[in-house]
């Protein structure tokens, strides 16, 4: 299946250098050059993932996000020119389920597309991938790619759902934040521990809306781990 990309971004060059790297690698490549005209394209051409500037005039990247999360989980990953982490955290926050900083490495920027993707595939051929998991009230379905507690649909980013995956995987390990950035990345990438301290964070903020309380417990010295979460009788 050819995979379909929407590139945002208000240079030119950016959106040349992008296309001509996601075409060599087979995809379909869609472009808009702010955030009015992403929109527009998005509910048109219904892409995989979006590949998302920040940094635009009128409506930037972070408006495009938050406006699209309130009716699709689209794989997003955000692009800018600054590499200031209040950038990174805010967007993984809001639904971005990637951060990469220009100037960027069209190699790198494919094989981080690749991995959000391939979290959001199926594996029907992976019998053990696929079965459902759960604990407590929790459930993540990896086939169907739908996780909830106590029958509530959680929301989730494909990052977010790879990390929540691991976890019900091995419900009693203590993961370290090295650990969860391979189950979740993949291709060894490497993303900062506060990349992945935003993705928890975040998982555990869409938890607690569906009450679910501290679910994922910190490991001072060590990392995380899953604790068991019972729906409210």
């Amino acid at each position: 299946m050819t995979h379909r990309i929407l590139i945002v971004d208000d240079d030119l060059h950016i959106r040349e250098v992008i296309r001509v790297a996601l075409r060599k690698a087979g995809m379909t490549v869609f472009e808009a050059r702010d955030g009015k005209e992403a929109l527009t394209r998005f509910a048109a051409d219904r892409p995989d993932l979006m590949i998302l500037d920040i940094g635009m005039p009128e409506f930037d990247g972070l408006d495009v996000c938050r406006e699209i999360r309130k009716s699709s989980d689209v794989p997003i990953l955000f692009l800018s020119a600054r590499d200031e982490e209040i950038d990174r955290v805010l967007g993984l926050e809001i639904g971005g389920d990637d951060y990469v900083t220009k100037p960027f490495s069209p190699r790198e920027l494919v094989a981080r597309v690749n991995v959000i993707l391939r979290r959001t595939s199926l594996r029907g051929s992976d019998t053990k991938a696929t079965a459902a998991l759960s604990q407590g009230g929790l459930l993540v379905d990896p086939e169907q790619h739908v996780a909830a507690f106590a029958g509530t649909p959680l929301r989730l980013t494909a990052i977010e759902f790879g990390i929540l995956r691991a976890f019900l995987t091995r419900p009693s390990v203590v993961f370290s934040r090295e650990q969860i950035m391979n189950a979740a990345y993949q291709l060894n990438i490497q993303v900062s521990d506060r990349t992945i301290d935003s993705h928890i964070r975040n998982i555990r903020a869409k938890l607690a809306a569906v009450n679910c309380d501290n679910v994922i417990e910190t490991i001072h010295g060590v990392g995380f781990k899953l604790g068991r979460c019972e729906p409210h009788a």
